[in-house]
């Protein structure tokens, strides 16, 4: 019998998010971020990215209802992407600031540090966290 303590999946294939501006949100994955956009499913629609590591198939909504509010809603609180150094959030933190991307807080040291994060707003309203993880001597 397989141990039910051992993971049985390998992390994550693919993330699916319902947007209400597609065009703008694949925008800020692509032309923000630098991301490759992989496909488009026109009779959806949707528009399928990817940074080479992780790959988001963002969804239009129909008939939007109201904006996600992660506090008081179930669902998405956040995605959260890594960067290699403080220079390349640094670097995000510029990108999205140039492309006018609302910014909930700036690169700011997570709890005591030394990880660094910062969370911007997608134009769909989706809270993106960028954070790097400096590596330790262990």
């Amino acid at each position: 019998m397989p141990d039910k303590h051992i993971p049985i999946t390998s992390g994550i294939h693919h993330l699916g998010l319902t947007v209400d501006h597609l065009e703008a949100s694949a925008g800020f994955f692509t032309g923000v971020l630098g991301w490759r956009e992989i496909r488009r499913v026109p009779e959806y629609p949707a528009v399928f990215v990817s940074d080479g590591q992780v790959m988001l198939t963002l969804w239009q909504a129909r008939e939007p209802q109201t904006a996600f509010d992660h506090q008081h809603a179930v669902g998405l609180h956040h995605v959260a992407f890594a960067v290699d150094s403080r220079e390349a959030l640094e670097e995000v933190f510029s990108r999205v600031t140039a492309a006018g991307v609302p910014i909930e807080f700036a690169p700011e040291p997570l709890r005591e540090g030394p990880i660094m994060h910062m969370i911007c707003i997608e134009p769909s309203g989706i809270r993106v966290e960028f954070i790097w993880v400096p590596a330790t001597d262990t």
